[in-house]
């Protein structure tokens, strides 16, 4: 089975020569790629002089995660797309055991392996953690990671088992499903593109796995910070897309509204806090979710499944019950 890792790159040539030398040492199944989003930077001179053997693809504009990955995967050829973020530092037989449940289960469309903390390394990362779900309102969480809280890692999760979405900071995915589905939602510029895709996925209805055995280190908001407004902007903006996009009908109005009704929540506690740019982002994203919905709600499919969710309200778990582990 014919698999390409590929590491979508910009201006990130302190990170290739920290994580690529993991890639490419404990991936011998694999044909390994930089996707370069028009780095100004010396990355591609970088990857050329010191990994020959890594092949580089370049775009010719920023296109940010969803359309930088689009574009790239154009001109990679392999059964099984491995994405992995340029912060990623990767562990020995990493990508055997996802390669053998491709190889087991058709219907297996995405993969996600275990991503711990790079810099405390018996927690989970942000970003992924131990899979990720998300709840009535569209609020993601992972099992290791609800909100801000982080767990350590005692095993807890050690299980194979499917999950609703897979984080893009390592997500391997059929390319033949990538390609089904148009690959990332480009509108999404970045974040939330990868639950978006899950949940194409799941409506069309393949599977979303979970391989414990497959161990990875992420660093996570290497690119852009987990403080920046800019990420509160794309993150509360494309969740409202995602929901327009694949909610059953049903059910569509009324969670986006409560849905936006609790944004504004939110945005009264960034306040609380002083952090007033986070605040204006939030109205910003939804001033943008407004100006968009009927592009959004044009995109969807003619089947959205009702088993979509695995909790009634992250939130209220959370905030309110103060249950703060998945």
């Amino acid at each position: 089975m014919k698999i390409a890792v590929v590491i979508l790159n910009w201006n990130g040539t302190k990170l290739l020569e920290q994580f690529l030398p993991s890639i490419v040492q404990f991936s011998p199944e694999a044909d390994i790629y930089v996707a370069d989003n028009a780095s100004t930077d010396n990355s591609i001179a970088f990857v050329k002089v010191n990994f020959p053997t890594v092949k580089i693809v370049e775009n010719n504009h920023n296109l940010g995660f969803a359309g930088g990955y689009n574009a790239a995967l154009q001109h990679i050829d392999a059964e099984i797309f491995a994405l992995v973020n340029s912060d990623v530092e990767v562990t020995e037989n990493w990508l055997k055991p996802i390669l053998e449940t491709f190889k087991k289960e058709p219907k297996t469309a995405i993969i996600q392996p275990k991503i711990l903390d790079y810099k405390r390394k018996e927690y989970f990362e942000y970003a992924g953690a131990a899979g990720g779900f998300i709840d009535k309102y569209g609020f993601p969480f992972c099992r290791g990671r609800v909100f801000e809280t982080l767990e350590k890692d005692n095993g807890q999760y050690d299980d194979y088992r499917e999950i609703f979405w897979a984080s893009g900071a390592c997500f391997f995915i059929r390319s033949w499903v990538y390609k089904e589905l148009n690959g990332f939602d480009v509108d999404f510029f970045a974040h939330q593109e990868e639950i978006d895709l899950c949940w194409r996925t799941f409506n069309k209805g393949y599977a979303v796995k979970y391989e414990f055995q497959s161990v990875v280190y992420h660093v996570g908001g290497a690119t852009l910070d987990q403080g920046n407004p800019k990420k509160t902007f794309l993150n509360f903006r494309n969740s409202l897309f995602m929901l327009t996009k694949n909610l059953p009908k049903s059910s569509l109005y009324t969670t986006l509204f409560i849905r936006m009704v609790l944004d504004g929540v939110a945005g009264i506690h960034f306040l609380g806090q002083g952090k007033f740019k986070h605040s204006l982002a939030i109205l910003k994203a939804h001033g943008a979710f407004y100006k968009n919905f009927n592009h959004h709600y044009a995109k969807r499919s003619s089947f959205q499944s009702q088993e979509y969710f695995t909790t009634k309200s992250i939130v209220y778990k959370y905030f309110i019950q103060k249950v703060t582990i998945f």
